[in-house]
């Protein structure tokens, strides 16, 4: 009995966290409702406040759900021993595939970006600005054994992420322009091949000896 009601608190929680995830992507945190999460996760308001005590601690947890699962596979990634190339290659590809799974972030992060929302700076003192020193040391790394092109490594990495991330902060007016899905399967493979191959042939001294 014990093992029933731990499983559907578990599934309480992250049906609550999934239906947070597109109410918080559509109105940001101050136009959310808490009465729309409860009746998208199909369940009484009073469990938002029994789980995360306030509107704030869900949203919070929302953002904290998504970059700590990301974090913890970004860094087996970046830390794995490799050509710097195949690690670049890994990382990237696993990071359009994750922003590809959870289409709400894109837009949440870019309210919190216009917003000034007050998450950000501990988002960027946790996370970011470890993940740009590991991302950074990569490229470091690539160019002294001549894997990587010389280029300014600041200037490299952002270029990057750019060719990476540009494409899903732009999935609204790439919907409205082309009346197509970004997030199809068919839409997110080609881009992803796409994205990547443009990274080997800027980037990469021998772009067809790596990730074909």
């Amino acid at each position: 009995m014990a093992r029933g009601r731990h499983h559907d608190s578990a599934r309480t929680r992250a049906d609550i966290l999934r239906a947070a995830e597109r109410i918080y992507s559509e109105a940001g945190l101050a136009g959310a409702r808490t009465e729309a999460i409860a009746a998208a996760a199909g369940v009484n308001k009073a469990l938002l406040y029994y789980y995360f005590k306030s509107k704030e601690g869900l949203y919070e947890a929302v953002v904290e759900n998504y970059i700590r699962e990301f974090m913890r596979r970004a860094r087996e990634i970046l830390t794995a021993r490799g050509p710097a190339t195949s690690v670049l290659l890994r990382y990237l590809s696993f990071h359009f595939d994750f922003i590809g799974a959870h289409p709400y972030y894109p837009r949440i992060f870019q309210r919190m970006m216009l917003e000034g929302d007050r998450t950000v700076e501990q988002i960027v003192r946790e996370y970011s600005l470890p993940l740009s020193r590991m991302l950074l040391a990569l490229v470091g790394r690539g160019m002294r054994s001549g894997e990587f092109r010389r280029l300014d490594r600041k200037h490299a990495l952002l270029s990057i992420i750019g060719v990476t991330v540009h494409y899903f902060n732009a999935a609204p007016a790439l919907r409205m322009i082309s009346g197509q899905d970004p997030f199809s399967r068919p839409n997110l493979a080609k881009r992803k091949a796409e994205a990547l191959k443009f990274i080997r042939y800027a980037l990469f001294r021998d772009p067809d000896g790596v990730g074909r």
